[in-house]
């Protein structure tokens, strides 16, 4: 996701910086932690979810521009590979993408850079599904 023009804010300049990233993350983990509606994604979540909080943050802060926070600690992501293990389908997907939106809405983010980063985070959860339905 990283704008090629060095000239040019990261994603992660826009979003706010380490702070704001962080900000969003907690809120997208405490509302699938709180609303009802974001159940089938809370299951798939150990039952603490400080774990995912930090590894979320530190993905997204390497893939929006910012320091490579996960990839210095884990290497290489692979997404798909470390989330086989999960049952995740349209209802799953669905879930983590309208849980994402609340949370960008809610942090403040520009609507524009929302709209963005949905398109973003929708081709790679959808890429993440591997049930069959």
């Amino acid at each position: 996701m990283q704008i090629e023009n060095p000239n040019q804010p990261t994603v992660f300049d826009m979003i706010g910086g380490a702070e704001k990233l962080r900000e969003m993350v907690d809120r997208f983990y405490d509302l699938m932690d709180l609303e009802p509606e974001f159940a089938g994604l809370r299951s798939l979540h150990p039952a603490t979810l400080d774990g995912s909080r930090d590894k979320t943050y530190w993905f997204l802060s390497g893939w929006s521009g910012g320091p490579n926070l996960y990839i210095e600690q884990f290497g290489h992501p692979r997404l798909r590979a470390r989330h086989l293990p999960f049952s995740i389908g349209i209802s799953e997907r669905d879930q983590w993408l309208r849980c994402m939106a609340w949370a960008m809405e809610e942090t403040g983010l520009d609507e524009a850079l929302r709209v963005r980063l949905m398109e973003s985070f929708f081709q790679t959860a959808d890429w993440m599904r591997n049930k069959q339905e």
